[in-house]
């Protein structure tokens, strides 16, 4: 995956220069030798036997205190949380702990190691243009650990390289979201898009937090009456989105006469208004957009190209978000490389001419990075209003029967890696984890023929609209009435161990190996290596379930920390206007 490394290369403080990891056997070639000793890859050779010999080019840049990043899951994976933590780099940092004890470290003067993680966050990594996260965690301490692991016991040096991966995946965790299932995970999302109807309010210094307690609501089973139906309603809301090619903020953008009542008749007049406002949305959309007719044109074949390249991975998110880049990068290249040749060729290829060319195509580009978010944003709303005004004013006979809807009121979920191992730490027991109502995903590889014959084709966005619309009503309403409850009745809600206060009885769950309050790493010596928080010392097999008090928030403080990152919690807007919009004839209350 190229986008996390150059995520990490260029939001790393200071602008220090990053060394990443790569299979020994790709230097064998002189050529590839050169570019990537010079991009900074340290070459590790994964079949040797001696940790010292397969870290030396390690060691050699961390002596020199230079930068090396590691990405510790060993590969990349579309799942709903992190699902592996590998130990090579905490046998790394550690080893490293030792060869700067030796006599080659202290005659290089190696450098303390401070061992920092980091965790990035997409808010949507397939999106066009979509945001990221990059946040990094205090220095974990190693001083323990290394005694444990230069004691000369290899027993013990083992358990010292399984606590500090421990640790890791704690702050990982810490620093990303994540879920029990693809169910809550897409429940969560669909909830924060209803709450901020427009996501760019939400601080992305919130984005992480905010979307992990949503998730909790939907992680571990809730009592509250409201909450029977809610989870099935955002996620039909959400594959509804996902097959009529819409989205809930382009839907909220659409404007509607507050006249339209669900509660009342809705007369033709009513019906007519509704098509007035949307045609002036469109006009507010179409005016602007010839400005943009010649960075459009320019970039069609960049625009193509990329949705090429992700259709080739249609069920891999990861492969998709790379392959855009890939994609985009190049033709991007090509592109604008033609056009500075062309207008160097109008120019009659003068040195003058050279330069004239050059500063159009700096400012062409420059001025399409300043305006495609506003061009794309009105594109993106002239298209769902008049999805929605075709799907509105079109016949009955367009919408799907219930039997054939069916199939796109359950969301998709990416196809599991075969690569990816058991998590080190477990998952939540059953009966603490909300229930996954989509089915299980295979693990065996598929074919491209395999793949391509599941690859269902999407109805009209016209036949769904109507489906839509209501399941957005649906939604918001039961959604609106569950934090009410949840604010009335104030119940303790467990959320992830990180976001709330620890109390209550221990449970077989996840190792935090972080205080809750502030946030300090823990001794998770006593954790790991022993059956009960109460008699340490007591060894266990690597990866077996090890207690953990549960984590809680009053309703109260879960709404409150809503209510201040700005979410819309007294009144879901939209709810009252869209359905008048889908009364099954002209002049009857909708059902």
């Amino acid at each position: 995956m190229i986008i996390d490394p150059a995520m990490l290369s260029s939001t790393f403080p200071h602008g220090r220069f990053i060394h990443y990891w790569a299979k020994a056997s790709l230097f064998a070639n002189p050529i590839a030798k050169a570019i990537l000793v010079d991009a900074g890859n340290i070459p590790v050779n994964r079949r040797s036997k001696d940790n010292q010999s397969m870290f030396k080019g390690t060691f050699d840049a961390l002596a020199g205190d230079e930068v090396v990043a590691l990405f510790p899951e060993g590969t990349s994976y579309t799942e709903p949380r992190i699902m592996q933590v590998k130990d090579g780099a905490s046998w790394a940092a550690l080893e490293y702990t030792k060869w700067a004890t030796s006599e080659e470290g202290k005659r290089k003067n190696a450098q303390p190691l401070r061992l920092i993680p980091a965790g990035l966050v997409y808010t949507n990594k397939s999106k066009y243009r979509s945001s990221a996260i990059m946040e990094y965690g205090k220095p974990i301490p190693l001083d323990s650990l290394a005694a444990e692991f230069n004691s000369g016991d290899p027993d013990v040096a083992k358990r010292a390289v399984k606590k500090l991966t421990k640790t890791i995946e704690a702050t990982m965790i810490r620093l990303t979201v994540n879920a029990n299932d693809w169910d809550s995970l897409y429940a969560g999302r669909m909830a924060r898009q209803l709450l901020w109807e427009d996501e760019r309010t939400l601080n992305l210094d919130e984005f992480v937090p905010v979307s992990q307690i949503l998730i909790d609501l939907f992680n571990y089973q809730n009592n509250l009456k409201s909450y029977k139906g809610l989870k099935e309603a955002l996620l039909k809301y959400y594959a509804l989105l996902k097959a009529s090619k819409l989205t809930n903020d382009a839907i909220c953008t659409l404007p509607l006469p507050r006249a339209l009542d669900p509660n009342r008749p809705t007369p033709l007049p009513s019906r007519l208004s509704t098509l007035g406002f949307l045609l002036l949305s469109t006009l507010g959309c179409v005016g602007p957009l010839p400005f943009f007719v010649l960075p459009l044109l320019i970039n069609a074949p960049v625009y193509i190209m990329s949705r090429y390249g992700a259709n080739l991975a249609f069920d891999e998110e990861e492969s998709q978000a790379q392959n855009k880049v890939v994609f985009g990068v190049l033709l991007t290249a090509i592109v604008y490389g033609a056009v500075f040749w062309a207008l160097w060729a109008f120019f009659w290829m003068t040195p003058l001419g050279g330069v004239l060319a050059a500063s159009s195509v700096w400012l062409l580009f420059n001025y399409y990075l300043r305006t495609i978010d506003d061009f794309y944003t009105r594109a993106k709303r002239l298209f769902a209003a008049w999805r929605v005004l075709v799907g509105v004013w079109g016949p009955k006979g367009w919408d799907l029967s219930p039997a054939d809807l069916k199939q796109y009121t359950i969301p998709e979920i990416p196809k599991a890696n075969p690569w990816v191992e058991r998590p080190i730490t477990p998952t939540p027991p059953a009966d603490a984890a909300a229930k996954n109502t989509t089915a299980p995903a295979s693990t065996a590889p598929e074919s491209t023929t395999e793949k391509a014959k599941k690859r269902v084709k999407k109805p009209a966005s016209r036949s769904l609209v109507r489906h839509v619309l209501r399941a957005r009503i649906e939604a918001s309403r039961a959604l609106e009435a569950f934090l009410q409850e949840l604010e009335v009745a104030s119940p303790r809600v467990r959320v992830s161990a990180h976001l709330g206060r620890e109390e209550g009885t221990l449970e077989e769950g996840y190792v935090s190996g972080l205080s809750s309050e502030t946030g300090d790493y823990l001794d998770v010596g006593s954790a790991v290596g022993s059956k009960s928080a109460s008699t340490p010392g007591t060894p266990v097999t690597p990866g077996t379930p090890v207690p953990e008090k549960r984590a809680y928030l009053e309703g109260r403080e879960i709404i409150k920390f809503l209510r201040d990152r700005g979410a819309k919690i007294a009144h879901q807007a939209g709810t009252g206007d869209w359905a008048a919009a889908l009364s099954s004839d002209e002049g009857q209350s909708p059902q």
